[in-house]
């Protein structure tokens, strides 16, 4: 085999120009046109085959290894945020109100720049390795993952075991997060809109104020996580959005808001969904009003795979040492990755990509947020390693398997 670090290092700098362009140029959930349009080119350019028409704008890039064995699954997504960028840099994007402040941007250079390698030594794999760039992965409760299974992304190559990798600013440069099962939350949306009489604001008693309704509805849902869900258990009922009211002297018919539910055990999230739906009826019934609510299953929890994610954790340490893979606790925050993760066996990392200013480091999803691209390298060399290492592992288990028969 090729030296993994050799070959990421002839690539680096493209690996960082791909990131930087399609940061300036950041598309929405199913608009990735020009970004996936850049995904083909840089395929084409490197040599590898590759499918289009999975979910409008997916891509399937396709390394055939020069002996038979298992197949991997590597995956990226690519669409940015309805976010206005409050970087400054040189390469800050150049669409108004288009950001990528999640990464994908990075995601995406990673995937192909550990293509490229994987794609100099296809004559030595034994097995196949399946470039994944997935659009839509921001469009809860949607999604881009489960469109491209159904467009059948996998009907002629199924993966043995799938990867997804995210950048985490939390994590310094050379860390990796994994863990054995629980990574991320079940992310459900909800939108909830109370109805009651409106009226003058000097005569409340001739209407049946909305905000008021609203406000104790509000109140009494926070009541689900802290006296239904078992303290050992994780849940969160947050509400992000109130739209409500005229002027200062009315009083409103109407108030919507707006929210998620998160949760990690399948269980859980039907307890509290359950208590969700009872509180605001049975709360707007108490105040004479009326509530519709309309609830969107999201993404399920990611759950890694046991095996797999030990695997993971293994190459991070053959490639960055055995202090680069720290203990840590799952996010509540959802991601499509787990609908490939319902069908096939695999783990979700996270790559470490904080800042050298760590005390001025955004979060994702912010317009300050920033990533340290000397991650870049790093994530891409990890991808090969762990590609490698599962495919030596799976051409094992064949070989054992036909020794046993």
């Amino acid at each position: 085999m090729n030296n993994i670090k050799e070959l990421i290092s002839f690539i680096e700098s493209d690996i960082l120009n791909i990131r930087r362009t399609l940061h300036q140029h950041p598309e929405l959930s199913n608009q990735e046109y020009q970004t996936s349009a850049l995904v083909k080119e840089k395929l084409t350019e490197y040599g590898i085959e590759f499918q289009t028409g999975f979910a409008n704008t997916g891509v399937l890039g396709i390394i055939q290894g020069g002996h038979p064995g298992g197949t991997v699954a590597l995956r990226a997504d690519m669409d940015a945020l309805p976010i206005q960028e409050a970087n400054q840099h040189e390469f800050a994007s150049k669409n108004d109100g288009k950001m990528h402040a999640c990464g994908h941007d990075a995601h995406t250079a990673m995937l192909l720049g550990a293509g490229y390698a994987l794609q100099q030594q296809k004559e030595d794999l034994h097995g196949t390795v399946l470039l994944v760039f997935q659009p839509a992965e921001e469009t809860s409760p949607y999604g881009g993952s489960q469109p491209m299974l159904d467009d059948g992304v996998f009907d002629q190559y199924t993966p043995d075991v799938v990867y997804g990798q995210h950048v985490w600013p939390s994590l310094p440069v050379g860390q990796v997060g994994i863990r054995d099962k629980e990574m991320m939350g079940a992310s459900d949306r909800f939108k909830v809109t109370v109805k009651g009489r409106g009226g003058h604001a000097s005569m409340p008693h001739d209407g049946n104020d909305a905000l008021i309704i609203t406000n104790q509805i509000i109140s009494s849902l926070q009541t689900i996580v802290s006296r239904n869900v078992n303290p050992l258990d994780s849940a969160v009922v947050t509400v992000g959005r109130i739209e409500g009211g005229y002027g200062y002297n009315v009083i409103p018919e109407q108030v919507v808001f707006e929210g998620t539910v998160r949760t990690f055990k399948p269980e859980v999230k039907e307890k509290v969904k359950q208590r969700f739906h009872r509180v605001i009826q049975q709360t707007a019934e108490a105040f004479e009003g009326e509530a519709e609510v309309t609830y969107y299953d999201g993404y399920p929890a990611t759950i890694n795979t046991p095996e797999w994610a030990q695997t993971a954790r293994k190459s991070a340490q053959r490639l960055l040492g055995e202090e680069a893979t720290p203990s840590l606790d799952p996010a509540l925050a959802g991601e499509d990755f787990s609908r490939f993760l319902l069908h096939y066996p695999g783990a979700f990392i996270w790559l470490g990509t904080q800042i050298e200013d760590a005390d001025n480091q955004k979060p994702l999803h912010d317009s300050g947020f920033q990533l340290n691209e000397k991650a870049l390298p790093i994530g891409s060399r990890y991808l090969v390693q762990v590609a490698l290492d599962t495919l030596q592992i799976l051409a094992e288990s064949k070989e054992g398997d036909r020794s046993a028969s």
